[in-house]
């Protein structure tokens, strides 16, 4: 009979895409991984993948016995998740992405009670801005902000909106005059988060329903919001930063809103995980703890509601 170790190990190779990356997930010398995979292909006979120097990608035959190598791996975690009911507690390591805000604004004062009501769960939090692709790093549960989740092979679950505004310096908008219309922020200064894109642009909307874009430069680009923020009340230049993170500034006058009757796309906080036909127990419920309490935590937060210093001058 075929070793079944080795399939569940191509199966890894083939998600991740390289020895490299398949091997640290596993914790297991790349040498020996190789050496698993060429066993694996020589017992049936067939290549199953193609080895270049830069890239890994399956044969034809391949993509078809990959199929069931994972449906092999999905049986051994329901397995796994039957001996973990019957034993009546979660338990095992679950791996969490969150951006730096959530995790200092939300997670940090709702992860300890998960932990002090579930002991035998053992939280591995990666906290990063930037995109992590939760096959290939292993991630079990992920905290993002988007308007909307294009990867249909994730499970999104919206837990709050989180609306954004425009923020400078009292003494940088007197500088410049107070604007009245996007148009009149075309040389001002700006701060900005990375993205990917490479497009930086304000999408306004008003409250009459005109829509403009705006294109700009900024001259401080960071995956760090506390960096903006500080920029900006620092009369750097003027940053798009969610409103919960900027209201104590705005309440002791370090930062005001620009255009406050102009609004910016709305992006919303979403518990997104893989879509698997079973969940291991110690995943289940951190899912259900965090859609359970990160709506709470948010709403005690302030995110989700636009300030009262200018949320009634719409």
């Amino acid at each position: 009979m075929q070793d079944l170790t080795n399939l569940a190990l191509f199966a890894h190779v083939a998600e991740h895409g390289s020895f490299s990356q398949a091997a640290r997930a596993l914790g297991m010398p790349k040498s020996t991984l190789s050496r698993r995979i060429s066993d694996l292909e020589e017992a049936q006979g067939v290549r199953l993948l193609n080895r270049t120097t830069r890239r890994l990608s399956l044969t034809d035959v391949g993509r078809e016995f990959l199929v069931h190598c994972q449906t092999l791996v999905q049986a051994a975690e329901a397995a796994e998740q039957v001996t973990q009911f019957v034993q009546e507690k979660p338990r095992g390591r679950v791996r969490i992405s969150s951006p730096h805000a959530l995790s200092q604004s939300l997670l940090i004062k709702i992860l300890p009670a998960f932990m002090q009501r579930y002991p035998d769960v053992q939280l591995d939090l990666m906290v990063s801005n930037s995109p992590v692709n939760l096959v290939s790093e292993q991630i079990d549960v992920a905290l993002r902000v988007r308007s909307s989740i294009e990867d249909s092979s994730l499970i999104a679950r919206p837990l709050a909106p989180s609306p954004p505004a425009l923020f400078a310096h009292p003494d940088f908008i007197r500088e410049r005059g107070e604007p009245k219309h996007p148009t009149d922020l075309v040389n001002w200064p700006s701060l900005s988060m990375h993205y990917t894109h490479g497009r930086y642009q304000y999408d306004f909307t008003s409250c009459q329903g005109e829509s403009i874009s705006l294109t700009y430069q900024p001259r401080l680009i960071t995956d760090d919001l506390w960096v903006l923020r500080e920029a900006a009340s620092e009369k750097q230049g003027m940053v798009m930063l969610p409103v919960y993170l900027c209201r104590e500034y705005v309440e002791k006058g370090l930062l005001a809103p620009v255009l406050p009757t102009w609004r910016l796309p709305v992006g919303n906080m979403h518990l997104v995980y893989q879509h698997r036909r079973g969940l291991l127990p110690a995943v289940r419920v951190l899912i259900d703890f965090l859609l359970q309490e990160m709506p709470k935590a948010a709403r005690d937060a302030g995110i989700g509601e636009l300030s009262d210093a200018w949320g009634e001058q719409n």
